[in-house]
């Protein structure tokens, strides 16, 4: 595959005119001053594509069903209860319709990858399949027919809270413990034989609620490589409540008590203090930050300025779903520190462009995250890239250095024109190449679902 580019970012260089040429899946040669003859294609704007580095894909079937105001007051742990309630009606064949629907509409939105925290693992009321992974195999199904780059993220979800309760309800299609736990991460690893190399699997302890020191430490000594995601303090109840456990606020004791590192992606991590955010920034694990959820779910926002000035790295992820727009994402990030500091162009360390600090350093991070070799347009990168139309009236009169705050802060999602996911061009002109066929699906199988619930 060779890209003709008129406009190309390279790490924080603006290139024109480049052509480059993607050889297995990777970035084989990028040439400057180059001219548009031997081009496959030709887009305006060249970037880096992100990876979405925190995923269910199952929540999106949920968009739109949990915006009404019951009694009382309405809460995380109120929106959880309904998911379990949906959950006890989702098959098979359901869970890979929308998963396919959820990667193509983040492949049109501009993602390359995706990190699939996935925790659905049984039947409704816990009994497990004939084959331990057959929702896994969905989501490689899914990933099969999109094309998307897939970080499948197994998760281990043990107990009911801090103090080990038995699961019950929609939580029973999460059990397993550590033995089985592992044995799922094997079968899983083997069903990456059906997909790009680029695919890989990875392990999700799902919160220091849902497991515990012990079963953790066993999973972290039997799966010393790869990428390694947990939630950690999205409520103030969940701090509350591990601190009144383990004597120590969930950042800070697994900072103390378990080798984090740049393996590792915190997600969310909204309720940390100064120290906590320090000692995260610090060890060089990602901040897995997902604005539009946090926002609709009323977690609160990330301490970002002090995060960023010790040299933290961060991504984001779609999460619940709900909305699922890269560029929402962006903005929404920024805007919920304006909102908490009252101030302006917040997410810098020091003098620069917002959108550039939060489009780079996403890209980078979420690379990181997804322990995908990608990130930046260099020769040897993983070819997750993204193109964007210049001429659309949200662009046309932007400079070069003011472009990306264009996209972060005022374009909407059909600026992308192309995405190519490992070099596989997936998205043409705005339109997935499977969409008609993945849409159809969904529809199909949504409506049993909305039947059934």
């Amino acid at each position: 595959m060779k890209i003709h580019a008129k406009h190309l970012l390279s790490g924080k260089r603006w290139l024109k005119n480049c052509r480059v040429t993607s050889v297995d899946g990777r970035i084989a040669g990028l040439e400057i001053g180059a001219s548009a003859t031997m081009a496959d294609c030709t887009v305006d704007v060249l970037l880096p594509a992100l990876g979405n580095l925190h995923s269910h894909t199952f929540q999106r079937a949920m968009a739109g069903m949990t915006e009404f105001r019951a009694a009382g007051r309405e809460s995380f742990w109120t929106w959880r209860t309904l998911m379990y309630r949906f959950l006890d009606h989702l098959t098979p064949e359901q869970f890979e319709a929308i998963a396919a629907m959820v990667f193509m509409e983040m492949q049109e939105a501009g993602y390359a990858s995706v990190g699939e925290f996935h925790y659905v693992h049984h039947r409704p009321g816990g009994r497990p399949y004939a084959r331990m992974s057959e929702l896994s195999d969905r989501v490689f199904a899914a990933a099969s027919q999109t094309g998307i780059g897939l970080t499948h993220l197994p998760v281990l979800y043990t107990y009911g809270g801090v103090n080990r309760e038995p699961l019950a309800g929609g939580q029973l299609r999460f059990a397993n413990d550590v033995d089985r736990f592992l044995s799922l991460v094997e079968d899983c690893k083997g069903g990456l034989l059906d997909l790009p190399t680029d695919a890989q699997v990875g392990i999700a302890p799902h919160s220091l609620r849902a497991t515990s020191p012990d079963d953790l430490a066993r999973v972290l000594k039997a799966t010393p490589h790869g990428p390694v995601h947990i939630h950690i303090s999205e409520q103030i109840r969940e701090v509350d409540e591990v601190k009144a456990k383990l004597g120590q606020r969930p950042v800070a004791w697994l900072m103390d008590n378990v080798d984090v590192d740049a393996r590792w992606c915190l997600i969310h991590a909204t309720h940390m203090t100064e120290a906590e955010t320090i000692t995260m920034a610090r060890s060089g694990a990602v901040a897995g930050l997902c604005p539009i959820t946090e926002a609709n779910l009323g977690d609160g926002p990330f301490n970002g300025p002090t995060y960023l000035a010790h040299g933290g790295a961060f991504g984001l992820g779609s999460d619940s779903n709900v909305r699922i727009s890269l560029t929402e994402e962006l903005r929404t990030l920024e805007y919920s520190q304006r909102l908490r500091d009252m101030a302006r162009n917040v997410l810098v360390a020091g003098e620069g462009s917002v959108g550039q600090t939060l489009y780079t350093g996403a890209a980078l991070g979420g690379a990181q995250a997804l322990g995908r070799d990608s990130g930046t347009i260099e020769v040897g990168k993983v070819a997750d890239l993204v193109a964007i139309d210049r001429a659309h009236p949200a662009l046309c009169a932007l400079r070069d250095d003011q472009l990306l705050d264009g996209l972060c802060f005022v374009a909407p999602d059909d600026v992308v024109t192309d995405t190519w996911s490992a070099g596989r061009h997936v998205v043409r002109e705005g339109r997935h190449m499977e969409r008609d066929a993945i849409v159809a699906r969904y529809i199909s199988a949504i409506s049993a679902l909305i039947e059934a619930v």
